[in-house]
C-alpha cells in the first residue's frame, strides 16, 4: 500500500505498551508520558525506496554501533531547524508521476520534486553534519486528505521529533494529524517496519520539555 505517495503540493525504567499494529494515530498518553513510534512488524519497503537505495547505496547504510537517539541539545534542535528550513525553501514543490519511465525516481537536491525528495535530502544533509543515521527515519503517513505522503523522523531523547515540507515547524509526531503507517528501520536502512506506538516515562528520556519547544518553534 501507498508505494506510490501522492505527496500534497504545498510551498512550501518503563513499562511499554505497544498498540495498532497496523497504523499509529496521535493520542493521548498517560500524565507525563512521551509517545514514541514503535517498529512493530517488517513490512515491504516503498519500491521507490528500493531504487533509491541501489542509485543511493551510502544513504541506506547501516551501523549498528551507532546510537539510534540524538540528544536535543539547543544545537542540534538549531541544525534541524536550519536544515528543514534550506530544503524546503531549495526545492521548488512538483508533482511526480512514478510509472515505467525509470528516469523518475527519488532525488537528493534536485531543483524541483516532490514529498519523497525532500525528506531524502533532509536525511542526507543531517548524515552530512554528522547525525546518526539510525536515528533519521524516513516514515510513511496518510494525511487528513487520505494522500500518501514522506516525511523525516528524529528520534531524540525527548521524543519522535518530524521533518515535513509541508511545515517549516519542527514538530512531535503526535503534534501531526497525519496517519503513520510504515518506517525506516533502525537496524537496517533499507528495511521498513509498520508502525505502532510506544509509551515511555520520563524518567527513560532526558529534559521532556525541550519536546514542547521543539514542537512548538518554527523557523524564521
Amino acid at each position: 500500500m501507498l508505494n506510490k505517495l501522492l505527496c500534497p503540493i504545498l510551498s512550501l525504567a518503563a513499562v511499554i505498551v505497544v498498540v495498532s499494529p497496523s497504523a499509529a494515530r496521535p493520542m493521548a498518553g498517560r500524565s507525563g508520558a512521551i509517545q514514541l513510534l514503535a517498529e512493530v512488524a517488517p513490512t515491504l519497503a516503498p519500491f521507490q525506496h528500493v531504487r533509491f537505495c541501489i542509485r543511493y547505496p551510502l544513504d541506506c547504510a547501516s551501523d549498528r554501533d551507532q546510537t539510534d537517539r540524538v540528544e536535543l541539545s539547543p544545537s542540534t534542535l538549531k541544525l534541524l531547524e536550519a536544515i528543514n528550513r534550506s530544503v524546503n525553501s531549495e526545492i521548488a514543490p512538483i508533482q511526480k508521476v512514478y510509472g515505467s519511465d525509470l528516469k523518475i525516481g527519488w532525488t537528493i537536491s534536485p531543483k524541483a520534486g516532490d514529498c519523497n525528495d525532500y525528506a531524502v535530502t533532509k536525511r542526507h544533509r543531517l548524515i552530512e553534519s554528522g547525525l546518526p543515521a539510525r536515528a533519521l527515519r524516513l516514515s510513511v503517513v496518510r494525511t487528513p486528505d487520505q494522500i500518501g505522503h514522506l516525511v523525516l523522523l528524529v528520534s531524540t531523547t525527548d521524543g519522535d521529533l518530524v521533518l515535513d515540507n509541508l511545515t517549516p515547524s519542527i514538530r512531535s509526531w503526535q503534534n501531526t494529524d497525519y496517519e503513520w503507517l510504515k518506517i525506516q528501520s533502525r537496524a537496517d536502512a533499507r528495511l521498513w517496519s509498520d508502525v505502532g506506538r510506544k509509551i515511555a516515562e520520563p524518567a527513560d528520556l532526558k529534559a521532556p520539555a525541550r519536546l514542547q519547544l521543539a514542537a512548538q518553534r518554527t523557523a524564521e
